[in-house]
């Protein structure tokens, strides 16, 4: 796969490269600028051809493949009747949260933060509660434990919002961290919603592991969501996986979902199972690319962004880059896109701890990322 290889999007319906102007690189939103994988492309021809599409159901043997992933990656044991599908993981914890809370009920998640989680609880109805991660010595994003379960007490917190990988910081939690977080969760009767659609995007050898696959005790109090979306870069077919193994929970989350929201249409689950059956081999080329864009900006920070810092991402293709110290004034996303004809998310709207901040999407091609990196570098005061 060549994925040096710069393709036009601008004319395709994508949100990323036509919401600025021409003449702005779009390092944004978190879809790639990679082909799919062949298999990917190939099965959806395939389908295409025949030239029907009435309504559909879940592909035969999609549940098996995700059975036998799950206990190949995780050694994690999960049934046919534990899987369903939902459009996408924002929809699968919005139904979740909303199936569980009542009006005034918390939800918390660590900051910073991808942004539905803050504006969800809100258009919901309810309370969110920021968890402030913090930089260790090392200059690792970590949990404050303490503060965690404190805010759970005070606010009578329902639901936690688990993200892992965690978006924006790029962090994988250790087993040790998710023991931590499950222990505190077990404790307080709050129930994990775990956001894990970054988790096959990994570098230096971090292994990913489902929160949910700790234990039978953690399991029964966790619903995980994952998808092939970020991963094999089909964002825009909607295809997203629920994996809810405490009978209960799954019924209650089922019944709430049932006549409101749908499954996948019939070509997103054609490219999920295409993906899944036969897209890791892009998969580890696509990893080796990204890890390689991911230590060209960690050459480049020092030389061509003085000033502007960074906690290197252990997962995930974004960039969590820190600009207070960068001479910028005022706003610093529109400061980029006036004088670097570059586009980032803005850092506040991840959470309070995101001010001073740009999440920088590296999933492009080597060329854009360093014409990306010297626009920003002379637009530098």
């Amino acid at each position: 796969m060549n994925f040096d290889q710069i393709i036009d999007r601008r004319n395709t319906e994508s949100f990323k490269w036509n919401l600025y102007g021409a003449d702005v690189l779009p390092l944004w939103i978190a879809d790639t600028d990679f082909l799919s994988p062949p298999a990917v492309v190939e099965a959806l021809h395939k389908r295409v051809d025949h030239g029907i599409f009435g309504y559909g159901c879940i592909p035969e043997g999609f549940n098996e493949v995700i059975i036998a992933r799950m206990k190949a990656k995780y050694n994690w044991d999960v049934t046919a009747d534990q899987i369903s599908c939902v459009p996408g993981i924002v929809t699968g914890f919005n139904l979740l949260t909303r199936c569980i809370c009542e009006k005034g009920d918390a939800i918390i998640f660590q900051t910073p933060a991808y942004p539905p989680f803050i504006n969800s609880p809100v258009c919901a109805g309810l309370t969110g509660i920021h968890n402030p991660m913090y930089l260790d010595q090392d200059g690792r994003y970590k949990v404050d434990f303490d503060l965690f379960e404190k805010q759970i007490i005070e606010n009578k917190v329902k639901v936690y919002i688990h993200c892992n990988p965690q978006n924006p910081t790029g962090r994988v939690f250790t087993r040790e961290e998710l023991e931590k977080i499950a222990e505190i969760c077990l404790r307080h009767q709050v129930l994990i919603c775990s956001d894990e659609i970054h988790c096959d995007i990994l570098y230096d050898g971090n292994k990913h592991i489902p929160i949910a696959s700790l234990s039978p005790e953690v399991s029964r109090i966790t619903a995980t969501f994952m998808a092939p979306s970020k991963t094999y870069n089909i964002a825009g077919l909607h295809a997203s996986v629920a994996i809810i193994q405490d009978e209960e929970l799954r019924n209650r989350y089922l019944n709430f979902k049932s006549y409101l929201i749908g499954d996948p249409g019939l070509l997103a689950m054609v490219a999920a199972k295409a993906a899944y059956e036969h897209g890791d081999e892009w998969l580890k080329e696509n990893n080796a690319y990204l890890q390689a864009n991911r230590d060209q900006i960690d050459e480049f920070l020092p030389t061509k962004l003085p000033g502007v810092s960074w906690s290197k991402p252990e997962a995930t293709f974004l960039a969590w880059l820190d600009f207070r110290n960068s001479g910028i004034e005022g706003d610093y996303q529109q400061y980029l896109i006036d004088h670097a004809k570059v586009a980032l998310n803005e850092g506040s709207t991840f959470g309070e701890e995101g001010k001073g901040f740009l999440r920088l999407n590296f999933g492009c091609t080597r060329a854009i990322l360093e014409e990306a990196i010297e626009r920003i570098s002379r637009a530098l005061p």
